[in-house]
């Protein structure tokens, strides 16, 4: 979806599909619908735009306030949980398949993968381990 077409198509504008689990003015959360994780949920603007690289300072500010919010909540939920993945994808070329602004927000535990060394680092496999 181009950031041109119709918003009636984006399945973050239309709120009313969604489930959401916790919201400030600007932004709002989610669960993911295909999870990496238990518990990993997106953080999304109201506004529809593609590229968080644009969000504003004013939108940083609110946006990682609910990042802790929801990371504190998580953590109440699950005493599992030992660490984070927080990341989002920004173009096509980067991974992003819904062009509209969303943040993954990741719970981790440990063991749940065999080497979680470099992280993020994993979206280019042989540049995960270094």
């Amino acid at each position: 979806m181009s950031s041109s077409q119709s918003l009636s198509v984006c399945p973050f504008c239309r709120q009313e599909n969604l489930e959401i689990i916790a919201r400030t003015p600007n932004f709002f959360v989610v669960y993911d619908k295909t999870p990496v994780t238990p518990g990993h949920c997106l953080i999304i603007p109201f506004r529809h735009f593609a590229d968080a690289l644009e969000l504003t300072s004013d939108e940083l500010t609110e946006v990682w306030g609910l990042v802790q919010r929801m990371r504190q909540r998580l953590l109440a939920d699950d005493p599992e949980i030992t660490g984070f993945n927080l990341g989002f994808n920004s173009g096509i070329d980067a991974g992003q398949t819904i062009l509209h602004v969303h943040i993954h927000l990741i719970p981790r535990r440990h063991g749940d993968v065999e080497k979680p060394r470099g992280g993020v680092r994993g979206v280019i496999p042989a540049k995960q381990n270094y």
